[in-house]
């Protein structure tokens, strides 16, 4: 049976999370967590909806609601068939409309309000097949997963035939991997007490209140004052002791030299990774950061605008930790196109995948062999960890 999308409604919501410093870092002093909420309403007779955001940090999110209302007139009036039957092609329309995407190209508030339409496409699709979303990417053939994957800017490096060829060798395990995934769980961990705002003791009680819970990776904010970054890198490291893996994420304050410098210091700490430590946007930058600085890890992509500056990234040997944010990028079928690239340049057993919003997370099961060591981890959804 056709379904319609009769109506779209975006919702500016916030949270006053400024108040208790929640989410504070070097550059979000004062942040409101927020999303651009999108609603598609369907004439379907179960009443189904399809559900997409868009993540912000408060200001600013009614530009996000606004740009929505600039873009749903590609999905508005549409059936879902219509949209899903080609969903590359649905992806490329919305992605290029002739006039708004002068406000991007793909990038910027544009490209959130275009993840936040086509996430709700997708779980409206899932829903109407009754499975979750990432069961309905995993039951996928390599060519459906491939038609809905944008190549444009991208086939210097990986082009339809390559993804497919990606797909289809590791179809044999996939089963078995989608089976150890279900009784395993997802690697994760927790950054509740690594905000910039929190006092000495309240990191210690949240450090010792995620010991309890199982936790064994913890993050910590870093990058407005060394001094105060040691003392409190010693003081997580006292709590969860040497085996315990500790990452840091300076959220893009530092120039070049200046990461390599603060994180000669920071290596007293045995840091598994520093996150965002310069500019999203300095490809080179990152490449000599991490260079400098191995073997720590240089993990980024939580503000990468799109999958030509991810391809970059990993062409450049950038990055050792792929962090893939599916309401940044375009939605789902841009965060499968940084999915199968990852394979193509990250081919050995030291794969890794970050997902902030794990909307796709579970789509990595097409690409991951035996032996290679694929992370997904879910930082927003605490019942899945390490």
């Amino acid at each position: 049976m056709s379904i319609t999308i009769t109506n779209i409604n975006a919702r500016d919501i916030r949270f006053p999370t400024s108040a208790t410093l929640d989410g504070s870092d070097a550059v979000n002093i004062d942040p409101d967590y927020s999303a651009t909420y999108v609603i598609l309403e369907t004439d379907s007779p179960q009443r189904l909806r399809g559900y997409g955001l868009a993540f912000t940090n408060g200001r600013g999110n009614e530009v996000c609601v606004a740009a929505v209302q600039a873009l749903k007139h590609h999905v508005l009036g549409r059936t879902l068939e219509s949209l899903t039957e080609n969903f590359g092609a649905f992806w490329n329309e919305i992605a290029s409309d002739s006039q708004v995407r002068w406000l991007g190209p793909e990038k910027g508030v544009i490209h959130l309000a275009t993840a936040a339409l086509v996430n709700a496409v997708w779980d409206l699709y899932a829903k109407t097949a009754g499975k979750p979303l990432w069961k309905l990417l995993v039951d996928m053939t390599a060519e459906q997963i491939v038609a809905c994957i944008p190549f444009r800017h991208i086939t210097d490096a990986l082009t339809p035939a390559d993804a497919t060829e990606i797909l289809k060798r590791n179809e044999a395990t996939k089963a078995a991997r989608e089976q150890q995934i279900l009784s395993s769980g997802y690697p994760a961990y927790t950054t509740s007490a690594g905000w910039l705002g929190y006092s000495d003791e309240k990191v210690r009680a949240l450090v010792r209140a995620g010991l309890a819970q199982g936790w064994t990776h913890f993050k910590m904010k870093v990058g407005r004052d060394l001094d105060d970054d040691v003392r409190r890198a010693r003081l997580i490291r006292e709590e969860i002791g040497p085996a315990r893996k500790l990452m840091m994420d300076a959220n893009q304050v530092w120039d070049v030299d200046q990461a390599i410098d603060w994180m000669k210091e920071l290596a007293a700490f045995d840091p598994h990774w520093i996150e965002e430590p310069t500019s999203p946007d300095d490809v080179l930058g990152h490449a000599k950061i991490a260079r400098a600085i191995a073997p720590i890890g240089v993990a980024t992509g939580e503000h990468c605008q799109n999958r030509v500056v991810f391809k970059q990234l990993l062409q450049a040997n950038a990055i050792s930790f792929c962090q893939i944010d599916s309401c940044r990028l375009g939605g789902v079928n841009e965060v499968l196109a940084v999915f199968v690239h990852m394979r193509v340049e990250w081919d050995s057993a030291n794969t890794f995948s970050i997902s902030r919003f794990s909307i796709t997370s579970r789509s990595a099961l097409h690409l991951r062999t035996e032996s290679s060591s694929t992370w997904i981890i879910c930082t927003n959804i605490s019942s899945f960890r390490w």
